[in-house]
This record gives structure tokens, sequence and C-alpha cells, in this order.
């Protein structure tokens, strides 16, 4: 059976391999409302065609399944976050599941090919990995 802890890392590579996918996916929604906005024409200013058009957005972005995928797996391991809050103290769950989150998204995303300084991303990586087994131990 898996301990606390290793739930607590599980569920922050998945949210960070998430985030770095989420991320490509909303990258090729960006590029999808620049190529229809030069399209269409301006609306007047008014609230209800503002609420519309943000409305339209946001179920564009819903029909891109390079985001809605991995954001529904996103999601899951939210669940389960909450589902390990009850028998783990949040003052270490927050700290394990955020330091992992964002160590897993600088290395998803270096290896999904996003510019970066590398580095500079192994060392905060490495920071993190000592902060949480301090967090730990």
């Amino acid at each position: 059976m898996i301990g606390g802890i290793e739930k607590m890392v599980a569920v922050g590579l998945v949210w960070g391999l998430t985030n770095a996918i989420m991320r490509r996916g909303a990258l090729i929604w960006d590029q999808a409302l620049k190529s229809s906005s030069s399209s269409e024409q301006p609306h007047a200013s008014k609230l209800h065609h503002k609420l519309l058009s943000s409305l339209r957005n946001w179920l564009k972005l819903l029909t891109i399944w390079q985001y809605t995928v991995p954001f529904l797996i996103n999601l899951s391991a939210s669940a389960t976050f909450f589902v390990l809050l009850n028998d783990t103290p949040i003052s270490t769950a927050v700290p394990v599941t955020n330091a992992t989150t964002f160590a897993a998204t600088a290395m998803f995303g270096m290896l999904l090919g996003e510019e970066t300084r590398v580095g500079h991303a192994l060392l905060g990586t490495a920071l993190i990995v000592m902060g949480v087994w301090f967090c730990v131990v």
C-alpha cells in the first residue's frame, strides 16, 4: 500500500504533468482565438456582447482535447488531494504537493520542449526536493 507521503508526491506529479500539458492546450486555444478574431467583425462594447464573447471563448477552450483531457485528470488529482487531507496534516500535505507540483511542472515542461533555462530549473528542482525532504523528515 502506498503511504501518505508517496500519495502526496504522486498527486504533485500528476498536477505538474497536467499543468505542462494544459499550457500546450492553452497555446492552441490562444492561436485559435487569434485566427478567429481577425476574421470576425468587432462588436459594440455592450456588456452582453462581451459576456457572449467570453462564453464562446471558454466553450472553444473546452472543445480542445489537449486542454480538456489533462484538465479533467488534474481535477481528479485535486479530489484525491482533498481525500488525502483526511489522514494527513495540512502542514505536511500542502508543502509536499505544492513543491512537487512546481518541480514537476518545470521538468515536464522541459521534456515537452518548452524553452527553459535548464540550469536554473534543475537548481530550483533540487532545492525543492531538499525542502520536501526536510518537511518529511
